[in-house]
């Protein structure tokens, strides 16, 4: 570090981190990047991984590769354990970091509201070793269908929940549509697996709750055209290793997916700051800590309130935090005190319900069908990190659109457990 320069640190090489870290190339600064994975994760690709449609490789990027041509800024592979405010010091198991200026981009997990125990049963989908353990689950549901005698038990071997309808409840639901009724029709010989019961719960009164009401039917009645069973206003009591419960019925199955709530990292736990009920920081229109202006929470891990609304957890939101926070900093270490609040702009929503259909808001512009479809695709392939990624997921993408195959349909076992059957019976 040069001996003048001030010293940014930023946790999380998510979105919001990554962006940040971007921004502070040219800046009179040295730059620390902290992150507990060596790669950058593309997540609004991942549901893809988990049903077998792209590998984790084509949606993930090295991060110290994406930021190696930047001469001020490092990276580190650790996991944070704790901030000291008072002293400014990143605590790691092994080591701490000093800082002048602090950026906190830590995402979210998963929530279960207060219901853990459920994880084992439904896990989420944050990293690639969810998107990978899904993956396994679902193909592992129709090898085990396929040798299931019993039919009532195969029924169950053959049905999916999928709890949550946000966007990624949708998105994974009529992906296991198009895996099961179009990719393994063929494949077994004791099974149809276009006879596969996929099952969207939703506690609330409507699927897609964060797009126009008119959108969100014309998603439903897309999704029901794949087989698609949606449950509104269904509240789940209970998960367990045979199935999901209500108040008054059960369903039988033994591949659940939880894509309903998330909580925050602890950061508000390490700054010992204001959280909200999700433990977001509450953090003041600069994005700055209150009583720390020299620390800034970005994006999941930031509750952010603009026009009375918190501000959603997605991955827009994250990158231009990130890209206001660094604005703010170099402004600050040019000497500049005035600036001026974050304001988030919107430049629309898109969700994509299977094949060839998505919905697109944009405001004034709401549009949905085969349009809308390619709208989402050329907005995720600008924004894959990589010239080889964006290749290769539109390959992947052609080839499936042409032979409605997937090409990443691997079960891996793990190596501690040498008994492959004791995996295959009892997931």
């Amino acid at each position: 570090m040069k001996k003048n320069n001030k010293h940014v640190v930023i946790i999380g090489g998510g979105f919001g981190g990554l962006t940040a870290a971007k921004a502070f190339e040219d800046a009179n600064a040295e730059v620390t990047l902290i992150d507990r994975s060596n790669h950058h994760l593309f997540q609004p690709l991942l549901y893809q991984v988990a049903t077998a449609g792209l590998s984790p490789a084509d949606i993930a990027a090295p991060i110290r590769a994406i930021l190696r041509s930047q001469a001020n800024t490092e990276v580190l592979m650790a996991e944070v354990d704790g901030i000291n405010v008072q002293d400014r010091l990143v605590l790691m198991k092994d080591r701490q970091v000093s800082y002048d200026y602090l950026v906190i981009a830590t995402g979210a997990t998963h929530s279960y509201f207060g219901r853990d125990e459920w994880r084992r049963f439904a896990p989420g989908l944050k990293s690639i070793v969810d998107a990978t353990t899904i993956r396994r689950n679902i193909l592992l549901a129709f090898e085990n269908a396929e040798m299931e005698p019993d039919q009532e038990k195969k029924k169950a071997w053959l049905t999916f929940v999928m709890v949550g309808a946000g966007p990624t409840g949708v998105e994974m639901a009529g992906s296991i549509a198009e895996l099961s009724h179009k990719a393994l029709k063929s494949d077994f010989r004791h099974i149809e697996p276009a006879q596969t019961r996929i099952i969207l719960v939703e506690a609330g009164p409507r699927i897609l709750a964060g797009f126009p009401e008119d959108l969100a039917t014309k998603a439903r009645k897309k999704l029901e055209t794949f087989g698609v069973e949606i449950l509104t206003g269904a509240r789940v009591e209970h998960i367990d290793e045979s199935g999901v419960a209500f108040s008054n019925s059960k369903i039988p199955a033994r591949t659940v997916i939880w894509c309903a709530g998330v909580a925050a990292s602890p950061a508000g736990k390490w700054l010992q700051a204001e959280v909200d009920r999700a433990g977001r920081v509450k953090v003041r229109p600069d994005l700055s800590v209150p009583g720390h202006p020299e620390i800034f929470v970005i994006g999941d891990t930031a509750c952010c309130v603009q026009d009375e609304k918190p501000l959603p957890g997605v991955a827009p939101v994250a990158m231009q935090q990130g890209r206001y926070a660094a604005s703010i900093i170099k402004r600050k270490i040019d000497g500049e005190t005035e600036v001026e609040p974050f304001r988030y702009r919107n430049h629309g929503n898109l969700a994509t319900v299977g094949r060839s259909f998505a919905i697109v808001d944009l405001g004034r512009i709401k549009t949905s069908g085969f349009i809308a479809w390619m709208a989402w695709i050329i907005v995720h392939i600008y924004y894959l990190i990589g010239f080889r990624n964006r290749i290769l997921v539109m390959v992947e993408w052609g080839w499936a659109y042409l032979t409605f195959q997937r090409g990443a349909r691997l079960i891996t076992i793990d190596e501690q457990d040498k008994n492959g059957d004791k995996i295959l019976k009892n997931m």
